[in-house]
């Protein structure tokens, strides 16, 4: 080894006597002790479609460290699922678990001094919290993504779950039947059809690319279906590479540098990703003390071609576009716009590991000179309603959308909006407004799936704009413009919105405004008081109390 083990501190010598006799309690022999100890943290659960076959990933980890000669010590962090969680108070949590993931895992290892590790997981906030921990930490780490769902198949037609919910809100409105029973009956039966990560390109397998983009997991890993058998050979062959990542001791921050961070950037754009990519990537480089503002993501995202079109946006699903050629040809088709001198997990450059790779479907993934659309898939708005920063995925944006005024429809909770666009009370026109619903007023910064999915269901997903300090599902599609800063708990002009007031979007020219005189929106301000908090106890309330706003990446570890 390069450099001593961290371990050797803790189980040699005769200072580790007692740590040693405790492992030696759990069955570990001397053998095994007195060889590097790798952690493998898992976020198995049986409760997240993303995270039900994790325990079989495990195993194959675990068995690419032993063939490597190295210890794997497994322990579990928790993983919260936002489709389940959407639409009611339990959505208040999972971005704050974000951050509590990557505490737990600071907690475990360094109380264990273990020599590595080898994170294991899957959906949208359980990525970013293990790479924040990783960055933290900064020993020897890999990352194995538990890979996508298949895509459903309903009626001899392909299906996501995007559009199983928006399906879901079209019936509901269509009324009670037999035939709707029937077919709700039906969907729920095939939609999801198995485990692994939701088919699209949303927050979940946006972070699985992302993550292979910033060098930390094995070429090629993210987009590999769940229940493909190359899964279970990649994570053998990630916890056989962390053993030559502590041999060389290759560490988080030499891997996720700045250049790495635009690279990862620079594809999110190229895929159309999710928006809550600008929570986590800020939240993940804090970790290794590189910063990414709103700006870069901005410029970056100008500069970028839209190559992919993928679900919700698109008709492709992540499997079809590692069928295409999958991250390492999205690499080589952004050629010289890609920092190919990055290291990666496996030791060599991003460019070595995409030196063989080729785009097979040239539908899914668009040359630079033919894309999808000529800037990016994500848009950072500033203006008079958002002064430090608001964020759309223009990608899914209608060009009838791109710019628009309309007068405003506020209301102060997801639940309100919801149900005025099920009672048919939004007009066409409008732009809604859904406040105190960021990370400190929700507090949680709720994802506001149901309420886009129902625009679409009622016919109104291309004709009413939706502006909130909360955020959105990758899933998301339509007009949608979230994370506005500051938020309206911290007395950011949306907290002074009122019925009426005309709202001006330009997404081309990245401008969100409150069109009211000057002196009546600084009136409105002064006058303005904050409501009392939604809650006042648990972990939420504490969060509510420490967390950084949006536009810094709503953490609070950092």
């Amino acid at each position: 080894m390069s450099a001593e083990l961290r371990s050797r501190k803790v189980y040699g010598q005769a200072e580790g006597f007692m740590a040693r006799t405790l492992l030696k309690a759990c069955g570990f022999t001397d053998e095994e002790i007195n060889q590097p100890l790798v952690a493998v943290v898992n976020s198995w659960t049986n409760i997240v479609p993303g995270h039900v076959h994790l325990n079989t990933v495990a195993d194959a980890v675990e068995a690419g460290i032993r063939m490597a000669g190295g210890t794997p010590l497994q322990f579990h962090t928790i993983a919260a699922c936002d489709g389940i969680a959407m639409g009611h108070e339990g959505m208040r949590y999972p971005l704050p678990s974000r951050d509590l993931i990557a505490a737990s895992v600071e907690m475990m290892v360094e109380a264990h001094k273990l020599d590595g590790m080898v994170l294991i997981g899957s959906c949208d906030k359980i990525v970013p919290g293990m790479l924040m921990a990783a960055g933290y930490l900064d020993i020897p780490s890999i990352v194995v993504n538990g890979g996508p769902m298949l895509p459903g198949c309903y009626r001899g037609e392909k299906i996501t779950g995007r559009r199983a919910l928006e399906m879901q809100f079209l019936n509901i409105l269509l009324g009670p039947s037999p035939d709707l029973e029937k077919q709700t009956r039906e969907i729920s039966e095939v939609v999801v059809p198995g485990c692994g990560s939701c088919q699209g390109m949303y927050t979940a397998n946006t972070m699985g690319c992302l993550t292979e983009t910033l060098g930390m997991s094995l070429t090629g890993s993210a987009t590999i279906p769940a229940v493909d058998a190359r899964r279970l050979r990649i994570a053998k062959h990630s916890g056989m590479q962390i053993m030559k990542l502590i041999e060389q001791d290759i560490r988080p921050h030499d891997i996720m540098t700045y250049e790495s961070f635009e690279n990862a950037i620079r594809v999110d754009m190229a895929l159309g990703g999710s928006t809550n990519t600008v929570l986590h990537l800020p939240a993940i480089a804090s970790q290794v003390n590189v910063d990414l503002p709103l700006e870069l993501f901005d410029k970056i995202g100008k500069e970028t071609p839209h190559l992919c079109n993928m679900d919700p946006s698109g008709p492709y699903t992540v499997q079809e576009l590692d069928e295409a050629g999958g991250i390492p040809a999205v690499l080589k088709e952004l050629g010289d716009d890609i920092h190919k001198d990055a290291l990666t997990v496996t030791g060599k450059s991003l460019g070595e590991n995409i030196k063989d790779a080729a785009v097979v479907n040239k539908e899914v993934i668009r040359p630079k000179d033919n894309p999808v659309h000529k800037e990016g898939g994500l848009a950072i708005l500033k203006g008079t309603l958002a002064p430090n920063g608001a964020v759309v995925k223009q990608a899914g944006v209608e060009p009838n959308m791109l710019k628009f005024e309309g007068k405003a429809r506020v209301f102060d909770a997801e639940e309100d909006a919801q149900a005025a666009i099920m009672g048919r009370k939004i007009n066409s026109g409008e732009v809604i407004v859904i406040r105190y619903e960021g990370p400190k007023g929700g507090p949680g910064m709720k994802e506001m799936l149901k309420p886009t999915a129902a625009l679409i269901g009622t016919g109104l997903g291309n004709s009413v704009v939706l502006v909130t300090d909360g955020r959105f599902s990758g899933a998301t599609r339509g007009p949608c413009i979230g994370h506005v800063d500051p938020e309206a708990m911290d007395g950011g002009p949306i907290a002074v919105v009122k019925d009426g007031d005309i709202i001006s979007i330009d997404i081309p020219n990245r401008k969100l405004d409150l069109k009211i005189p000057k002196e009546e929106l600084q009136k409105r301000l002064k006058q303005w008081k904050p409501p009392e908090p939604k809650v006042k106890r648990g972990v939420l309330n504490v969060y509510s109390k420490i967390v950084k706003p949006t536009s810094k990446g709503a953490g609070f570890l950092f």
